[in-house]
């Protein structure tokens, strides 16, 4: 079953978080949750209620929740909504580590932590994630009874 995932990051990791997604719909598959800067700053002029609006309307349609967990993931507001969003949807839940993909400028850095709490956890980079993540989110999907 071809699924679609929301990819939920901190926009501070968007170069990291391309390659996961680029590696997720160059094997086919459909992703959702990512936004040009320059559109998501207009949504952030919006205020928070846009920005709910946006992720809301992002996630429908989903049914499993990929968090790519990078340095400061851990304290995204927006990033913790996204997780409560998903748990309320019943979407899939899991999360991978990106800390060791290199950034535009060529630097890794470290993860804040292993979210979402209780779900199964990836190391992208020693879990081969781009040949693994399929079937990562099929995991996450029946967990979810999905």
């Amino acid at each position: 079953m071809a699924r679609q995932a929301f990819f939920s990051f901190k926009y501070k990791d968007v170069s990291r978080a391309m390659i996961i997604r680029n590696s997720w719909v160059t094997q086919g598959k459909q992703a959702s949750g990512f936004i040009d800067a320059a559109d998501f700053e207009e949504v952030k002029r919006k205020g928070d209620t846009a920005i709910k609006n946006w992720i809301d309307k992002q996630l429908e349609g989903t049914s499993v929740t990929v968090v790519l967990v990078g340095e400061k993931t851990c304290s995204s507001r927006w990033v913790k909504y996204e997780i409560e969003k998903s748990i309320e949807r019943g979407n899939g839940l899991l999360g991978i580590d990106i800390s060791k993909i290199k950034d535009l400028q060529g630097n890794t850095s470290d993860r804040c932590g292993k979210i979402p709490d209780g779900y199964n956890f990836y190391l992208w980079s020693k879990n081969d994630g781009y040949n693994n993540m399929g079937d990562w989110i099929e995991k996450a999907a029946k967990d979810a009874g999905r």
